[in-house]
């Protein structure tokens, strides 16, 4: 993707991989210590406080975070999806098997292992929580603790974690969808159409009109998906893949240090704004547990093993093939959940909010178990190489 020279320095800081990654963990520990500070009861009152035009589109804050802001979020993501499956590592069956493979792997295992722990209970709804993987945080690890390591190991990761965001899109499009309007969703449908086709136009005169008609035409689309009963943020990803490509990189490029650095750290504040349960730990729900477990320990055990017979199944083209150890560092980075797997817990247990509150207090203690042990992980296999190409650094790829 390129990268405008005129960018200013924070921007810049902000498409980076590491410092994205820091902010949203600040954020969501920020939101946890706030939920369980005196000044929890206000912050909760806050953003449950509605926002909009009375009787006609009104949202609470926290709505607004989740199904408006976060929209942004999926579009980058959804412009993403489309670069990589037409131009990038998945726009062929070949390149994208072994990752795909692997994500099952990384898919179905975190939903056995959530729904045997949480079998018989009322927490047993949320069994796509533990299925997603935040690219952010994960290339955020790879920055910090992979010098060394080979691109083939990146290049894996990053198709495993969008193929990872196309399995969470379907879950919240399919799962987290009721009493549709169709009308709307229609409606919905013609401006995304209409919204591919002029933004092929943007580079003619009428670029800046164009441009500012592709805003409100986006603006409209989202709140006809909002109002249809399809979840906001499909809205997010519809228009991101429809947008010409160019165009798309562009906007893009544009959106992503704000998504970085406002959009994702403001969700993952009000996301774990939850209080911690004075329980013991057999009071906790099986939501806790089966997410707590699923993460990490689903995660590198389904994307090593299923990455493994992946290997089996035919070689990659370019860079040699990568290794089991590998593979085990890959799972521990799958098991970052995060982002997606904290909407999954708002989504899931939307009726049920003190279950949601410990699905929550899940994806966070989860996500930090799959952090530090990829920290080791990727550590180790970072200095591996390092010092096999100090050995061979003629013949090391």
């Amino acid at each position: 993707m390129s990268q405008s020279p005129q960018s200013p320095p924070f921007l810049s800081l902000f498409r980076s991989e590491r410092f994205p990654a820091i902010v949203l963990l600040v954020a969501a520990a920020a939101g946890l210590a706030v939920a369980n500070s005196p000044a929890g009861p206000a912050v909760d009152d806050f953003i449950n406080v509605y926002i909009g035009i009375p009787e006609f589109f009104e949202l609470s804050v926290s709505h607004w975070i989740k199904d408006g802001l976060l929209a942004l979020f999926f579009f980058v993501v959804a412009v993403e999806l489309q670069f990589e499956l037409t131009s990038g590592q998945l726009n062929s069956a070949k390149k994208a098997l072994q990752p795909a493979i692997a994500a099952a792997g990384g898919v179905i295992v975190p939903i056995v292992i959530y729904l045997v722990i949480a079998h018989g209970s009322d927490a047993v709804n949320g069994w796509p929580i533990p299925t997603a993987t935040d690219i952010a945080f994960a290339l955020g690890v790879l920055a910090v603790f992979g010098k060394g390591l080979p691109s083939a190991l990146r290049v894996f990761l990053l198709a495993l974690a969008i193929l990872d965001d196309i399995v969470g899109i379907i879950f919240i499009a399919v799962l987290f969808t009721s009493d549709v309007n169709y009308g709307m969703l229609l409606g919905a449908a013609g401006l995304v159409v209409l919204f591919g086709i002029l933004s092929r136009r943007v580079d003619t005169r009428a670029r800046i009109p164009i441009t500012i008609a592709l805003i409100v035409i986006g603006v409209v689309t989202w709140a006809l998906v909002y109002k249809s009963g399809v979840h906001a943020t499909i809205a997010g990803v519809a228009l991101g893949l429809a947008m010409s490509q160019q165009p798309a990189l562009h906007a893009r490029h544009v959106l992503e240090p704000w998504v970085n650095g406002l959009v994702l750290p403001v969700f993952a504040f009000s996301a774990a704004l939850v209080v911690i349960p004075q329980v013991s730990a057999g009071e906790l729900s099986p939501a806790f547990w089966g997410v707590l477990v699923a993460l990490p320990v689903g995660k590198i055990i389904g994307i090593s093993i299923f990455g493994w017979i992946s290997l089996r199944v035919g070689r990659r083209e370019g860079p040699p093939a990568l290794t089991f150890t590998d593979l085990l560092a890959a799972g521990s980075l799958g098991g970052i959940g995060f982002t997606v797997s904290l909407l999954l817990s708002e989504l899931a247990f939307a009726e049920h909010p003190e279950i949601r509150d410990q699905a929550t207090l899940g994806v966070l203690a989860g996500s930090m178990v799959s952090l530090v042990l990829a920290g080791v992980l990727v550590s180790w296999r970072a200095w591996h190489y390092r010092r096999l190409e100090q050995k061979t650094p003629a013949t090391t790829a």
